[in-house]
């Protein structure tokens, strides 16, 4: 992500690609509340998952706001991207990689997974992500599928290897930067 902010010239791209930046490292850091800021987020978002063979739509503010809190309450916000591929054009972002996301045992064995309730896991997916934006480069959702459950992983995590929300949080503070003025 990085790399392609230093070398994007496209002002409108740029932007984009800061917001989409400061969106993940805000909900990895468990501070979701900030990704509703009027300039990063239209008022009515609308998710759509598909992932672990599940479909759901998040429709509005308000569901989306309660996952994100469930995921920080839980240190499932905890999660980075490897061999990311990504795609910037005027209204989108688009990313292909492997994402591990911390996730409970309790949560997992509540979906069927044969895992110790009491343990934390990394679970890694292959996913796919459109992430639509309007004219002023606020977010207007999130596209996420699972694109071949085979992949899947699920790896569990030593306790010394489990980070908190807050440990995560003052890890990530130095990398949230403020987004740069929208020009494009």
């Amino acid at each position: 992500m990085e790399r392609l902010i230093e070398t994007t010239q496209n002002p409108r791209h740029l932007y984009l690609l800061h917001t989409y930046n400061r969106h993940r490292y805000l909900e990895m850091a468990g501070r979701w509340e900030e990704i509703f800021a009027p300039e990063m987020t239209v008022e009515h978002p609308v998710y759509h998952f598909n992932v672990f063979g599940i479909q759901t739509t998040l429709d509005g503010a308000d569901a989306v706001k309660a996952v994100y809190s469930q995921w920080a309450d839980t240190s499932q916000c905890i999660f980075y991207a490897d061999d990311e591929r990504l795609a910037v054009g005027d209204n989108m972002i688009c990313s292909t990689s492997a994402i591990y996301q911390q996730t409970p045992g309790a949560i997992l064995a509540a979906g069927g997974a044969d895992v110790d309730p009491d343990a934390t896991y990394l679970v890694k997916n292959i996913e796919h992500m459109i992430w639509p934006y309007d004219d002023q480069g606020r977010l207007i959702g999130e596209d996420v599928w699972e694109i071949d459950e085979s992949k899947r992983e699920i790896i569990k995590l030593d306790p010394s290897e489990v980070l908190t929300t807050q440990e995560s949080a003052k890890l990530l503070a130095p990398l949230i930067k403020p987004l740069p003025v929208f020009t494009a």
